[in-house]
């Protein structure tokens, strides 16, 4: 079985689709089947330092970069078009048997969608949160316009859609696609535990060993719900925290970022690590005493994944799609995305630390039934065998059409 994957962009700038289709085909090629990714050289602002147009060893999978239009109109520029991926797909699309669209209202899905349809390639399409109702309010005028002229058509002539999660599913419904849909989350490669990640994060931070650490960890967007945190955490003025914001994304908002926990007073209670992965990534999800992430719109969230395998507890709201298996599994706290709200569930935190440190205690029943829970739900390697179940009922399905 051969599938061809197609995302706008594979940079880290772009957050969590990025790096789970990354992920994704890298299970895939472990369970013997033959799927690659095409994309673009897009990098946020700047474009990636890659060979393009040939298929080469990217994070241990194959990918093939085509290069971005990048004009100086950033609405252009985002968009991500590339006249030589078009080429290169209308040529080599029938070489696949399937296609694996991950994205819309961008250039790379939107041709691929166009081209499968053409060539009779049979494709499905995550739209990772695009069609959520927090993602289609943001810029609605084009968004709606785009929809009815294009994507709509593209969405309907799927072999089915591929939503992340119920929620995430059933906010589609008011779009009356006629395409089938089926829900598969995404995964993660549970890390290696770090003993006494606690302490030696704190010793790392030169904080008191006593002194409770906040992880925000995620890419810096405005849907993380950071202009509620932050003001927030503000309000606690009389507790001892460190705040730590672990992640990147477009320079502005960056800014703008630094700029509110400047403003909110908590600018000296706050480490910006930028981007992390790897080790250092592992020792703040481990080592951190509760995980928060306040968004407004989630269509899944691997960042909280990985915090509950690691046993420690999160604060979420309600529009991040694994909250009802958090409140389900007690295994943090779901809070409304209201400042006073977010304050007092983190104020409750800070007033009960035994009651959160035997949460997320590296030996207790509640973090070893959450650790189970995901190795038992969502590890790369169980999604996807289901995925690869979902792939042969379309191939087959499609054969004998």
């Amino acid at each position: 079985m051969k599938v061809l994957h197609v995302i706008p962009s594979v940079a880290t700038v772009r957050g969590g689709p990025s790096q789970a289709i990354l992920e994704m085909v890298k299970a895939l090629r472990k369970n013997d089947i033959d799927a690659e990714i095409v994309t673009t050289n897009d990098n946020g602002e700047d474009i990636l330092d890659v060979p393009l147009g040939k298929f080469i060893n990217y994070q241990q999978v194959p990918v093939q970069f085509f290069p971005r239009f990048s004009p100086s109109i950033h609405a252009l520029r985002e968009f991500a078009f590339s006249r030589e991926l078009t080429i290169w797909l209308w040529q080599n699309i029938r070489n696949y048997d399937l296609l694996h669209i991950h994205g819309i209202f961008s250039y790379a899905p939107t041709i691929s969608m166009a081209i499968a349809r053409r060539q009779k390639v049979p494709y499905i399409v995550r739209p990772y949160g695009l069609l959520c109702e927090w993602s289609l309010q943001q810029k609605a005028r084009k968004k709606k316009l785009y929809l009815k002229l294009i994507e709509k058509a593209n969405l309907d002539h799927s072999q089915s859609i591929h939503f992340t999660s119920i929620v995430e599913q059933k906010e589609a419904l008011p779009l009356n696609l006629t395409s089938s849909s089926f829900v598969l989350p995404l995964g993660i490669y549970p890390p290696q535990r770090i003993l006494n990640a606690r302490e030696k994060l704190k010793k790392h931070l030169n904080i008191p060993t006593d002194e409770p650490i906040i992880l925000f960890l995620s890419r810096l967007h405005p849907k993380k719900g950071l202009d509620y945190l932050i003001p927030a955490l503000s309000k606690l003025s009389d507790y001892r925290f460190t705040f730590i914001v672990a992640g990147s994304g477009d320079s502005d908002y960056e800014t703008e970022v630094k700029t509110l926990v400047t403003t909110h007073g908590i600018a000296e209670k706050t480490h910006f690590t930028g981007f992390v992965k790897g080790e250092i990534k592992d020792l703040l999800i481990q080592g951190a005493d509760i995980f928060a992430l306040t968004s407004y719109s989630e269509n899944f969230g691997i960042s909280v994944l990985e915090s509950l395998a690691a046993g420690t507890p999160v604060i979420i709201t309600p529009g991040v799609a694994l909250s009802d298996i958090v409140q389900q599994q007690h295994l943090g706290y779901v809070t409304e995305l209201n400042i006073n709200d977010i304050a007092t569930t983190i104020e409750n935190f800070l007033d009960h630390p035994q009651e959160s440190k035997e949460m997320g205690d590296s030996y207790g029943a509640l973090r070893y039934r959450a650790r189970q829970f995901i190795l038992d739900n969502y590890t790369w390697d169980k999604i996807a065998l289901k995925m690869i179940s979902v792939y042969e009922n379309i191939i087959q399905g499609n054969k004998h059409l």
